[in-house]
């Protein structure tokens, strides 16, 4: 999976998030939130290990994900930008006095969804294509972490994908069987009696012939 953490929060305050994998992320998106600098609309991306960071802000509201370095910055903000118009047109108002994690069971769900689209769907990338690359994060620099935490306050990121490759073994091994199953009846030839034609066992034992057919 190519983008392993989103979050939503109102300044430091988290309203809901969501892990691909099992990973300490949160706490690093947490320091991110306080050292993002100013108050007016941004998009930023720091880079950690093999990871990096993005995130958008727009009205005191801030889209913040963490996604593989290999995957660029295009799918990355076509993620925040389109998690920051679900979760407006959702909440509206109530974004503004909503306290920490009041939109988690909900919007969580919405989280896990387009992170599995944006990271495994060629659709969400050919979209974005013809969209054209936002103005905004043609000039975004990926900037190391070390820039807005100090090395004694930063974590260390941790990543175990395992949960998330075990999943996707589960659902290959039901799709398997599934298919199996499938092509076990295309091929089972069914036995019926054929009325027209009978054979015996003695003189009084007289059976139908089996007749095949698909």
């Amino acid at each position: 999976m190519a983008i392993l953490y989103a979050l939503v929060a109102r300044g430091s305050v988290l309203l809901a998030e969501f892990s691909g994998a099992s990973t300490n992320a949160s706490a690093i998106a947490r320091q991110i939130l306080d050292k993002i600098p100013g108050t007016s609309d941004t998009h930023v991306s720091y880079s950690q290990d093999r990871y990096i960071f993005h995130a958008k802000r727009t009205d005191g509201l801030t889209i913040l994900c963490m996604a593989e370095d290999n995957v660029g910055r295009r799918i990355p903000f076509a993620f925040l930008e389109d998690i920051h118009q679900r979760f407006v047109k959702t909440y509206g108002r109530a974004i503004h006095s909503a306290p920490a994690y009041a939109m988690n069971d909900e919007f969580s769900r919405v989280l896990s969804q387009q992170m599995d689209y944006y990271s495994n769907d060629p659709n969400a990338d050919r979209l974005n294509r013809l969209k054209g690359e936002m103005t905004q994060v043609r000039t975004v620099m990926i900037e190391n972490i070390d820039k807005v935490l100090d090395r004694g306050e930063r974590l260390e990121l941790l990543v175990d994908k395992t949960a998330t490759f075990q999943g996707n073994t589960l659902r290959f091994r039901r799709q398997a069987r599934r298919f199996r199953s499938t092509v076990w009846w295309r091929n089972c030839r069914l036995i019926v009696p054929d009325s027209s034609s009978r054979f015996c066992h003695g003189d009084d034992q007289c059976l139908p012939t089996p007749k095949e057919f698909f």
